[in-house]
């Protein structure tokens, strides 16, 4: 059998050209991702809906002072983990999160921290406290937290009225009824319901300087004396009437002591 290898080599060398033309033509549609642009920045806010500390504008303006802002950078000049760093600095953000895409995007994610409480002390203090004790400073924020008010510092807010409002707020029925948390100079606690023209006073909150302790015995008294409250309020209120009684006092175990409104 007679093998024209002339006519073989040109056939090889045609599929190599091809081969080569359509890489070129592939290149050449495709552009280098080092040159690529970034067209499109996505920015996403877990529970902006609730939460409402920070928003996109916000988080734009805070890359763009720092000159982080991806677009029309070259993706390649885009650092991910810088713009991750830089907006986990801010006092609301609790996770960020930054990705590129091969279409030219920059999706940034973010996590809000959750506000428990507001601290309104008398010393003029003005901030939040999230759901990890941790202070978060005042902002446009608007929701409908339970307020703390009276004789509390920082540390005390942080490490016995957190608990007290986490406490109060794992109940349903008395996260919609307590509006107010009152810490008076002795650190006796007034709390002012929703519903109901009068105080209700459950004494000191137990102290310890073992902070493995404090979360449960905080926690344990606060239950006890909001479940006799509320054995009271359904069997006693409910009968004598909600606006019968100024303070009721449940700061002892075996009575509650209550103070009738003054009539006019």
């Amino acid at each position: 059998m007679h093998i024209n290898w002339r006519k073989t080599t040109i056939i090889a060398l045609d599929v190599i050209l091809a081969g080569y033309i359509i890489i070129a033509i592939t290149a050449f549609d495709r552009p280098n991702a080092e040159q690529r642009i970034c067209t499109q920045v996505n920015i996403n806010i877990e529970d902006e809906a609730t939460n409402g500390f920070i928003n996109a504008t916000e988080i734009k303006k805070r890359l763009e002072k720092s000159k982080l802002y991806p677009l029309s950078k070259l993706m390649a000049d885009i650092n991910t983990r810088v713009i991750e760093e830089t907006l986990e600095q801010s006092p609301f953000v609790k996770q960020a999160e930054c990705y590129k895409t091969e279409n030219g995007h920059v999706s940034i994610s973010l996590t809000q921290r959750m506000p428990s409480l507001r601290i309104k002390a008398i010393n003029g203090d003005d901030y939040y406290i999230d759901d990890k004790h941790s202070i978060m400073p005042n902002s446009h924020y608007t929701s409908d937290l339970i307020i703390a008010t009276g004789y509390i510092n920082k540390w005390y807010a942080r490490h016995y009225i957190s608990y007290l409002a986490e406490s109060l707020n794992a109940s349903e029925f008395w996260k919609n009824q307590i509006v107010q948390i009152n810490v008076l100079p002795d650190h006796g606690v007034e709390l002012v319901p929703r519903v109901g023209n009068h105080i209700i006073y459950i004494g000191q909150l137990p102290e310890t300087k073992y902070t493995s302790m404090r979360q449960k015995m905080i926690t344990d008294y606060v239950q006890k004396k909001m479940d006799r409250l509320e054995k009271f309020y359904r069997y006693g209120l409910s009968q004598a009437g909600w606006n019968k009684y100024s303070y009721i006092n449940v700061e002892f175990d075996n009575q509650i002591i209550c103070k009738k409104k003054e009539l006019n």
